[in-house]
């Protein structure tokens, strides 16, 4: 008896008496079910007379006494031909006479039939249920909704020696797919393995290819479920997931059926999958709409859930929940739902996931032409509204009064890039209702009555609004983002509403952790001055500068070029079955372009047929060989929106990027990125994330680094880990010391700035010629102090920023990011902040750039040695600390660092001595004697006179070769390693052709 108490049947026992006491089933008997329909008939028929009496007595009137053979005929070719949950959503016709399956939960509570048509529903429950048609096997449970089955469920109790594995098992190895109750679509929808602590589900059996993931609630913000005081820790499963109403609201909200086309030999094919939410998105979901039936409009919340944890199925799941949320009075809780994505795949997601929930189309509009389509969508309450992020501030403009409307903002990936100006608009119009006139300032500001109405309107617009809530969305959320949109804990600290963490979803395999099999190279070099006079320059830009010069040398370009393209062909192109795919992180858009050349060229030069390449930047890059500007799609060939599908072939393995791609590009067979970029924080993150996707034959993923150190790529990660909250929120007093800071250089004058916000805000929204004509005038005096002052005020060799250009020029920036930025969290009433911050933004942009801001390299600096070598092959681990607080302070602008001076040789001294490695002097000898004989080839001579270096370079190949050739007798050793060492073989070459050429054109 003792052993009896702990085996799998008593484990089956306590879950269905769970669900039969408080969960709305009832007990079915496996004695009903038809193993060769796949449904219990016998249910079926007595749900359609009970829940639609008058239409079945029309039926019957039709088919007579051989009616409940013939209705359950015509349900089964139903359920063949559309599935389960079509044909429960959407019910079926026989003979003109049409019957529901399924009847769900209304939105309000103003329809009382609706609630006694839900309570017809036939939930049942029924244990070891024989489903074979040859056979004896049994199910340990089946969920079934009025004679359909909906969910499987098989059970391991770990007492016994068997877990949740075992269940897999089970259903891979000893349950057919294609038994009637198994067929994907047309019978049971998710099949759940479950133990007492953890549980797994699949929407599809299909033998060894089958693939689970996990729905467990998570322990501690990584894998499993926490500990249970009063049971078993899956208890949530039949106390609440799979209980009446939880169950029902999945199968009407959110069980959706997915297809991608693909193409395979030529032929296009349609691959479908139900999906099922995992459970933080289900969670999610619920969590967020409750709290919104609650509180209302007017309230944010930051959703982080980690990348590639299904954020478009809860931003669609949400997106449809919100669109129908009632209060408790019946009243709608939000007119429109608009959706802000820069991903096109999100907008056909919700289309197409929405159509199957409501099954009429025009529920989702997509703003793809003008203003005035939104205008119009909003106007006509479309529930749900998509647009961009770049249109949505802009397109807004043209919007006409929407008083008294309440809206819910989604927004896909919520940075800093939404804060500021761009929601600040997006408050400014949606939220057009009456105003109260604020009282008016103790001290009057010295502006009319009306322009102060329209600051104050400004400022308030900034603020929470009661008629506008924002759902963010993030993976990854900086500082601001967690002030803006999270949520305050008890002592006042903003945290995010609902968390699915990185180290929860890579501990259930869900993603792949991108932080094993990190391999870093570094890059050795001297350098060596080019000019006779030795300029006194400003340390940091020139050695940034020097840094540019060196990424961007053919020789450097080559050397990795090389490493990358062998390393993928000989260990990632074995990977996932042979089609894995690499990302090639590049520092800019011209190096994108150069490294597109370099690896084309080389690709070409080894006879390589088995790999090409495409590459994706933003606008024109000019340069020698484009002195016109050339664009991505020159390069490829192909339009720019045709990339991801391009891709996504087999015709294209390696991806070349700068900045594009970097985030929200999902390719599950994206297995290897190489990094020639220096990464920092959220972008290190987002970039590096875009391998964790999981598909069929991907267990690993690799990156091999040129740029960054381990260390610095731990700390980008670490904060994202698990949940990302704010340990020091930003000071709003840090604008009084920013206002100080910028009346110090007496630049702005108070009565300039009146002048100016009289005309401005009296006539933002219409200025004429002559108003844009005084809004200069009252900027322009300022602009003409400001070239008065100093660009630079140098001391003892070190920049004093105080009383300088840039020192002005800094503490305006920060003044107004950091009050655009607070004004989104705060309310202020300090109206000359406001108008600052209103006449600074557009002093900002009339100011002269500094000459210096960037330094350029031309013949200053040449590579003498170069040598790239393998640092480290490591696994990063990141290191569980529950919660991470980011510093949200800002004390920018107060006092910039100081910048030292220094001569050119001295920079490239310190560079030379951290980077390069040590070379025989004898080296340099052969290559002044190979130098002295090219300058004196009449040939060359002609030839550097007439051309550029790029095609100089064609003839200088053979001849440096023939050179080389004739004094290889002289010195052998020498001429061996260049043969040999094809690193320093190209580098004496490409550091000849840059001598000898310049050298030439010099004596002309």
């Amino acid at each position: 008896m003792a052993n009896g108490i702990h085996n799998e049947k008593t484990f089956e026992a306590a879950i269905a008496d769970s669900l039969t006491t408080n969960g709305g089933y009832v007990s079915g008997n496996s004695i009903d079910f038809d193993v060769n329909l796949g449904l219990f008939p016998v249910y079926v028929t007595d749900f359609l007379k009970d829940s639609q009496r008058k239409e079945w007595l029309k039926i019957e009137s039709i088919h007579k006494t051989d009616v409940e053979r013939k209705v359950i005929q015509r349900l089964i070719k139903e359920l063949d031909l559309r599935g389960t949950l079509d044909v429960v959503r959407n019910g079926f016709t026989d003979y003109g006479v049409k019957f529901k399956m399924g009847y769900f939960k209304p939105e309000s509570s103003l329809n009382p039939t609706a609630d006694t048509l839900y309570n017809t529903n036939h939930l049942s429950v029924t244990r070891q249920l024989f489903y074979e048609r040859k056979g004896n096997n049994s199910i340990d449970m089946v969920l079934s909704l009025n004679g359909l089955p909906i969910a499987t469920i098989e059970l391991k109790n770990q007492f016994t020696g068997q877990n949740i594995n075992h269940a897999k098992k089970q259903y891979v190895y000893d349950r057919e797919p294609t038994e009637p109750i198994f067929q994907f679509k047309k019978r049971s929808l998710v099949h759940f393995a479950v133990d007492t602590d953890e549980c797994y589900m699949t929407t599809k059996l299909d033998g060894k290819h089958t693939r689970y993931l996990p729905f467990n609630l998570g322990d501690n913000n990584g894998a499993g479920n926490p500990q249970n005081k009063h049971g078993y820790r899956t208890s949530y499963l039949w106390e609440y997931v799979w209980a009446k109403d939880s169950f029902l609201d999945i199968i009407g909200k959110f069980l959706h059926l997915s297809s991608e086309e693909f193409e395979f030999n030529g032929i296009t094919k349609i691959k479908e999958t139900i999906v099922f939410p995992r459970y933080h998105q289900m969670d999610v979901v619920r969590a967020v709409s409750k709290n919104a039936k609650a509180l209302g409009a007017g309230h944010n919340y930051l959703i982080q859930h980690s990348a590639g944890s299904g954020k478009s199925n809860s931003i669609a799941w949400l997106a449809y929940r919100l669109s129908s949320l009632h209060d408790y009075n019946n009243n709608r809780i939000f007119d429109s739902v608009i959706v802000i994505t820069d991903r096109t795949v999100l907008d056909n997601q919700l289309q197409n996931t929405i159509y199957q929930f409501e099954h009429k189309q025009g529920v989702v509009q997509k703003i793809d032409k003008d203003s005035q389509q939104l205008a119009d969508a909003i106007k006509t309450g479309s529930n749900i509204i998509i647009t961009t992020l770049q249109k949505f501030p802009f397109i807004l403009d043209k919007v006409g009064e929407l008083a008294n409307k309440k809206y819910a903002v989604i927004i896909d990936e919520a940075h800093s890039s939404q804060g500021g100006e761009a929601t600040k608009k997006m408050k400014e119009v949606l939220a057009a209702k009456s105003l109260e006139e604020a009282e008016q300032d103790e001290n009057f500001s010295g502006l009319d009555e009306e322009a102060e109405d329209e600051i104050r309107k400004s400022m308030q617009a900034r603020g929470k609004q009661t008629n506008l809530s924002f759902f963010a969305f993030t993976a990854t959320p900086k500082a601001k983002t967690v002030e803006v949109f999270g949520t305050p804990d008890a002592s006042g600290k903003p945290k995010p509403f609902h968390l699915y963490s990185m180290r929860q979803a890579i501990e259930e395999g869900f993603i792949l952790d991108v932080l094993r099999n990190y391999t870093t190279y570094k890059t050795f070099f001297k350098l060596s001055k080019e000019i006779e006079d030795d300029p006194d320059v400003n340390k940091k830009q020139a050695a940034t500068a020097i840094a540019r010069f060196l990424s961007l040398h053919p020789h450097n370009l080559a050397q990795k070029t090389e490493v990358m393209v062998e390393h993928f062909r000989q260990v990632v192109s074995k990977k996932i079955g042979g089609k894995a795919k690499a990302m090639v992180v590049t520092s800019s858009r011209l190096h994108a372009v150069r490294y597109k050349e370099e690896f084309d060229k080389y690709i070409t030069k080894q006879g390589y047929n088995d790999i090409k390449t495409i590459v994706a930047f933003s606008g024109k890059v000019i340069y020698d060989l484009y002195p016109d500007g050339v664009t991505e799609v020159e390069l490829n060939g192909f339009k720019e929106k045709e990339l991801p599908k391009k891709f996504n072939t087999d015709e294209y393995q390696l991806l070349l990027v700068a900045d594009k791609y970097q985030t929200g590009f999902d390719q599950p067979l994206l297995h290897t990125m190489y990094v020639d970029k220096k990464l920092y924080g959220v972008k290190a993150v987002q970039t590096l994330s875009r391998l964790n996707r999981m598909c069929a034959g991907k267990d690993d993923t690799f990156v091999l680094d040129f740029a960054n150190e381990t260390e610095d790529i731990l700390d980008s990660f670490q904060p994202y880990y698990e949940l990302t909250t704010v340990e020091t929120t930003t000071d709003p007093n840090h604008l009084y010391d920013l206002e100080t800071e910028i009346r110090k250089a007496r630049i702005i004058w108070d009565t300039e700035i009146d002048n100016f916000c009289n005309v401005y805000f009296k006539s933002a929204k219409t200025l004429s010629v002559a108003e844009q004509g005084k809004l200069n005038a009252y900027i322009d005096p300022a602009v003409d102090r400001f070239e008065q002052l100093p660009i630079e005020n140098i001391k003892d060799d070190v920049i004093n920023t105080e009383s300088t250009q840039e020192g002005f020029k800094n503490s305006l920036q920060s003044f107004v990011r950091l009050y655009s930025f607070l004004t989104q969290i705060m309310p202020f009433t300090d109206v000359n902040l406001e108008k600052l911050y209103t006449y600074g933004k557009f002093l900002l942009r009339k100011l002269p750039r500094n000459p210096n801001d960037r330094f350029q390299l031309g013949d200053e600096v040449s590579l003498e040695y170069y040598r790239l070598q393998k640092v480290a092959e490591t696994n990063i681990l990141m290191e569980p600390q529950g919660e991470y607080g980011l510093d949200g302070q800002n004390e920018a602008g107060i006092r910039m660092n100081k910048e030292e001076r220094a001569a050119l040789s001295e920079i490239i001294e310190v560079l030379n001595k951290r980077f390069s490695t040590e070379f025989n002097d004898a080296d340099k000898l052969f290559f002044d004697q190979i130098e002295a004989e090219l300058v004196a080839d009449a040939k060359l001579s002609q030839q550097a006179k007439s051309n550029t270096i790029e095609n100089f370079k064609f003839g200088f190949d053979d001849i440096f070769m023939d050179k080389l050739i004739s004094r290889m007798e002289q010195n052998q050793d020498i001429f061996s390693k260049m043969m040999d060492d094809k690193d320093f073989g190209g580098l004496v070459k490409n550091y000849m052709l840059k001598k000898v050429y310049n050298s030439l054109n010099q004596n002309a």
